[in-house]
């Protein structure tokens, strides 16, 4: 039987459960995410926006030219050269019937030669298809599902609000309304018994003498005088 160790009055012995310092762990790695600030911010919190501050701009030159630095040529135009027209004398041209190394170029034969993926180029609309005549997704009109002209279904009793009349209303200008007068009284006599009627003649004349009589302006006694004759009165101007 082993001697038993004491440390002081400690004696050391099995532990009774799992102690963390007798594992390997990785040590305070891992964080909790924190809840503040806008890095880092842990997805289980809604985070608040932030924002920052711009840093002042860059001061710009007063002169952003390069000077006077390039030479220009005066006789350079942006048409070409300002100059006349120059000749040269050209020696005779040799034309070889064979081809020389400088005629050939290796390096566009290999998509030719080697096996090569397939390339596609974009080209240019053409001319055909610049009205195109097919029709759009607007061209067409699905039925209704509401209404009372629904198809493939039964429409349910639809009803609407018809607006007020203008005739009786409040607003109603009675000065255009027809009065007693407009209308055209019907004739008694045409349903009921007629009554008798009677009409009254004209004055009728005696017979008599038709001649013409003088009236009393036909007379002028101020032009009749008398005087007392032997033989009575009489006598006329």
């Amino acid at each position: 039987m082993a001697e038993e160790v004491w440390v002081g009055s400690w004696r050391p012995h099995r532990p009774r459960g799992p102690i963390m310092a007798l594992y390997s762990s990785p040590g305070p790695k891992y964080l909790i995410p924190p809840t503040t600030g806008f890095v880092k911010h842990t997805p289980t919190k809604p985070r608040a926006p932030a924002y920052s501050f711009r840093g002042a701009p860059m001061l710009l030159a007063e002169s952003c030219s390069p000077g006077p630095r390039y030479s220009v040529n005066p006789k350079i135009l942006r048409t070409g050269k300002d100059l006349g027209p120059a000749y040269s004398i050209l020696g005779p041209t040799t034309f070889s019937p064979h081809p020389i190394p400088g005629d050939y170029f290796p390096e566009k034969s290999t998509k030719h030669v080697f096996d090569s993926a397939p390339s596609h180029s974009i080209s240019a609309r053409t001319k055909t298809f610049r009205v195109d005549s097919t029709p759009g997704p607007a061209a067409y009109m699905l039925p209704m599902v509401m209404g009372p002209h629904t198809v493939g279904k039964v429409s349910q009793p639809s009803f609407s609000i018809k607006g007020r009349s203008k005739l009786g209303s409040f607003s109603d200008d009675l000065h255009k309304t027809p009065g007693p007068a407009a209308y055209h009284q019907t004739d008694v006599q045409v349903t009921k018994f007629k009554a008798p009627q009677y009409t009254m003649a004209a004055r009728v004349e005696p017979p008599g003498d038709k001649t013409l009589k003088p009236g009393p302006g036909a007379h002028s006694p101020e032009k009749v005088w008398q005087e007392h004759g032997p033989d009575g009165w009489g006598g006329s101007r």
